[in-house]
């Protein structure tokens, strides 16, 4: 099992230590942070444009296609009544000498982003609370 430690270092931020690494979160002026760093939603999405992102750099890198001039692209649409996000686009900008005989495959490859994968089929949530000893 994995361990994620997340601590409130005050105001609105709270982070995750993880894997040596320290995520920083904040929450926007507009609700009451001080946007020091990222909202934990922010992270949400940037985490599955950057993992479609590791998928098409991994393509290319595999057939030492030059990823300097690609970009990826995001767009989320809300939906107004629920104001969750209907709709999540991916546009990979390709420069116009990239072979169009890997476009489909590109595609194919980026569909493969494991954090969708996880929104397709979310784990099962448990959340609990227990008493820290001393």
């Amino acid at each position: 099992m994995k361990e994620m430690e997340i601590l409130f270092p005050g105001g609105k931020r709270v982070d995750a230590q993880y894997k040596g690494f320290m995520i920083q979160t904040d929450q926007s002026i507009h609700n009451r942070g001080e946007a020091l760093a990222p909202a934990p939603f922010d992270l949400f999405l940037a985490s599955i444009a950057t993992c479609a992102g590791i998928y098409v750099l991994e393509f290319c890198q595999r057939r030492n296609i030059p990823t300097e001039k690609i970009r990826l692209i995001q767009r989320m649409e809300k939906n107004a009544d629920t104001k969750m996000l209907d709709k999540i686009t991916i546009e990979i900008k390709l420069p116009p000498d990239f072979p169009q005989k890997y476009r489909n495959a590109l595609i194919s490859s980026a569909e493969l982003c494991s954090v969708k994968k996880h929104i397709y089929q979310p784990p099962n949530f448990s959340i609990i609370t227990s008493v820290a000893s001393g």
